[in-house]
């Protein structure tokens, strides 16, 4: 409701945009940000002086799905247009097509929306940021460490979140609040602050497995990305995952995701010329870092301790705190692979501006909020962990030199390999319905449970490997033991840690 005065923990995407979904006349939004403020400069300045320790992913890949960018299309004009004049790229659907669907594509109107927006996380999150400032309502307080949550009692007993405490200057300060947004990312204190209180919010937590390693590169002058659609710019190797992220004004991103029972491969690839020498092995990402087309502009980056987490504040359609509402990572945590998170938090937002505006009732807020995101989110929340899981298993059976797949095993390699990806490759628009889950457009997996697009896929399967050999990609990497081989690793370097862990 208007009048209200509300305070958001933190100033990265999630709290930027629980910003921009509640700003209205008459509604005062303050973000307290524990870091300073952006530099007022170009992006390039903003990814090499910004310092924003709260934000342990600042400097990794990138990007928002179609879902959010849709999202600021549609609301945020202005925005999204700041975000290009920046440098921001769109990356369409037709840009990512493979080789083999380019001579009959015939666009359609709804390609459009299967755009992602691609840039430096401090790009997006500085003109964000400076674009949020503009609108009615909503002030920052930089350099602001907030120390605990101030609660009162309900009249039916729940703890109620009435503000904060702040350190102001060396002293205690006190912030009433209306309600308290928790978008301090993965390590904020608010649930421990609860805990302390006797709140106990119940969690599901899982390890994603992996681990991330980024380096960012820019284009010489004169020189142009390479071509895409031959080989894939994102793939899965097993014992590795790779990815390219245009970014802005002539940069990009190569993340390299490695499992976490790959220990001496964990150890070596945080080297900048290990990095490096992995890249070039791979055909899709060798002419992306070719010396005389690009340079590197930064060390490795690495990012551990990756978790799945999902919180639930609600218990037997009771709130377990009123007006308090965690949002982005504090809420639901997830494996970076898939591109998500940004999107979670934009959802997040625009469901708690719906519950707000549907009644100024606190337990009623919270069951809306809480309702609407398990319902737009946990279907891909568990997709996620469905293909963690099978991620971990794969890793840890690559290590095992004597490991055969079972039949069960090799049929479901078969599915993917032999029938969904070759469908995908041939058909599009079998591509284009399952990027619209993938985009959060749609269920995850609702296009394979058409009757139609899963006949589809198995009369793919059917034809056989000779019949589909068109469809088919060149080789995409060395296998383990080349890898290794190359890095002058042995293969089973890790398999006695591993099996004696086990």
């Amino acid at each position: 409701m208007a009048g209200e005065n509300i305070l958001v923990i933190g100033a990265g995407i999630a709290g930027l945009n629980a910003a921009l979904a509640l700003s209205q006349p008459g509604r005062n939004v303050t973000l307290i940000e524990r870091d300073p403020p952006p530099p007022d400069a170009s992006p390039d300045a903003a990814f090499d002086i910004w310092e924003r320790r709260g934000v342990g992913h600042l400097r990794h890949s990138h990007a928002f799905l179609a879902r959010l960018y849709l999202l600021i299309r549609e609301k945020y004009p202005d925005l999204l247009q700041a975000l290009l004049d920046a440098g921001c790229r769109e990356l369409r659907f037709e840009d990512g097509i493979p080789n083999t669907l380019r001579d009959d594509y015939e666009r359609a109107p709804e390609d459009d929306d299967l755009t992602i927006l691609t840039s430096r996380r401090t790009t997006l999150e500085f003109i964000m940021r400076r674009y949020a400032a503009t609108l009615p309502g909503i002030t920052f307080m930089t350099g602001t460490r907030v120390k605990g949550l101030r609660q009162e009692r309900a009249t039916d007993g729940t703890p109620m979140i009435t503000g904060v405490t702040i350190d102001n200057q060396g002293q205690d300060q006190t912030l009433t609040a209306d309600l308290v947004i928790d978008a301090g990312g993965k390590n904020a204190l608010g649930m421990d602050w609860l805990k302390t209180s006797g709140i106990q919010v119940r969690q599901d937590v899982e390890g994603a497995g992996i681990l991330y390693y980024t380096r960012h590169y820019r284009l010489r002058p004169g020189q142009e990305e390479p071509p895409r659609g031959k080989l894939p710019s994102a793939a899965d190797l097993g014992y590795i995952k790779f990815g390219i992220f245009p970014a802005d004004n002539g940069c990009f991103s190569i993340t390299l995701a490695v499992p976490e029972v790959e220990m001496e491969l964990r150890r070596r690839i945080v080297h900048p010329e290990v990095f490096d020498t992995v890249c070039r092995a791979i055909p899709g990402m060798e002419p992306w870092i070719e010396e005389e087309r690009t340079e590197p502009k930064s060390k490795v980056y690495g990012m551990g301790e990756l978790k799945s987490q999902w919180r639930h504040l609600i218990e037997n359609d009771k709130p377990v705190v009123l007006n308090y509402f965690p949002m982005g990572d504090n809420l639901i945590r997830t494996n970076p692979l898939y591109g998500r998170g940004c999107s979670f938090a934009a959802v997040e937002a625009q469901a708690l501006a719906r519950a707000l505006d549907a009644t100024d009732d606190p337990a009623e807020r919270a069951r809306q909020y809480h309702a609407e995101v398990t319902r737009e989110v946990r279907p891909y929340y568990d997709s996620m962990l469905k293909q963690d899981r099978a991620a971990i298993r794969r890793a840890a059976n690559g290590l095992n030199p004597d490991y055969e797949a079972g039949f069960k095993a090799r049929l479901a390699k078969s599915f993917i390999e032999d029938a969904i990806n070759i469908a995908l490759r041939s058909d599009v628009d079998l591509l284009r319905e399952a990027m619209h889950g993938f985009h959060m457009l749609s269920h995850p997996d609702a296009w394979l449970k058409k009757p139609k697009n899963f006949f589809k896929v198995m009369r793919v399967w059917a034809r056989g490997k000779k019949r589909n050999k068109a469809y088919y990609l060149p080789r995409i990497g060395p296998n383990r033991k080349e890898m290794f081989e190359l890095l002058d690793l042995s293969p089973t370097v890790d398999w006695d840690t591993y099996n004696k862990a086990a």
